[in-house]
């Protein structure tokens, strides 16, 4: 899932700062499970703005609102309701949510509340850990499941580096070596054999492909 921040209070504010009507848009998808921009957290940076601004003697009109999702326009829609006089809305979804939220209702200010970090998987309440760095070409099926883009500091992609010791990485000893992990797990599953084959250079060019991704659902699987 989609892993993001909350950037702070004062920029947050700063960038609101002329503003005079804004709503605090949040999101229940990815943001409300890391716990960073669902309805709570969407309700609390309204509340902090809120009383921040009565501390200043600026005032301002502001509210929250969470739907589903902020990248489907079947949810997007339904913020509309809320915008009525609105100048500018703080989008506590990911950085994909603030662009399609803008996208939607161009004639109003769009502004982050939120940091967006990574893919990620839970690994223990509440700690995050990135497993994937979107790059199109996915070799998990060669690596027993194991990303070394990604899990390798070095991102190499045929062999632990000659500083790995002892199953730990040279870069930072408190992580383990990917390609230990790596050879581990093919080991377990009797596929070493896979550790023979060179796997070729990384085609960046699928994770960029000159410009924004797109992807077309095709029922490939139905047979004629």
């Amino acid at each position: 899932m989609i892993v993001a921040k909350m950037k702070p209070l004062d920029e947050i504010s700063e960038s609101i700062k002329n503003a005079k009507k804004v709503l605090v848009a949040g999101c229940g998808g990815c943001v409300t499970v890391c716990l960073s921009g669902g309805q709570k957290e969407a309700e609390i940076l309204s509340h902090s703005i809120n009383l921040k601004r009565k501390l200043e003697n600026k005032p301002i009109e502001i509210s929250s609102v969470t739907f589903e999702r902020q990248c489907d326009k079947e949810y997007v829609d339904r913020f509309k309701e809320y915008l009525d006089g609105v100048d500018t809305v703080i989008s506590v979804a990911c950085g994909v949510g603030v662009q399609y939220m803008s996208e939607q209702y161009p004639d109003i200010i769009f502004v982050p509340g939120q940091n967006t970090t990574f893919a990620g998987a839970n690994i223990e309440h509440g700690i995050w850990e990135e497993r994937c760095m979107l790059c199109g070409d996915c070799i998990l099926a060669k690596t027993g499941g194991i990303c070394p883009i990604i899990r390798c500091s070095k991102s190499i992609l045929n062999g632990p580096c000659g500083g790995s010791q002892d199953g730990k990485c040279e870069i930072n000893k408190d992580i383990p070596c990917a390609w230990q992990l790596i050879y581990d797990r093919l080991k377990m599953q009797n596929r070493l054999e896979l550790l023979t084959e060179v796997l070729p250079p990384k085609d960046w060019s699928k994770s960029r492909d000159g410009g924004p991704r797109k992807y077309i659902w095709e029922d490939n699987y139905n047979e004629s």
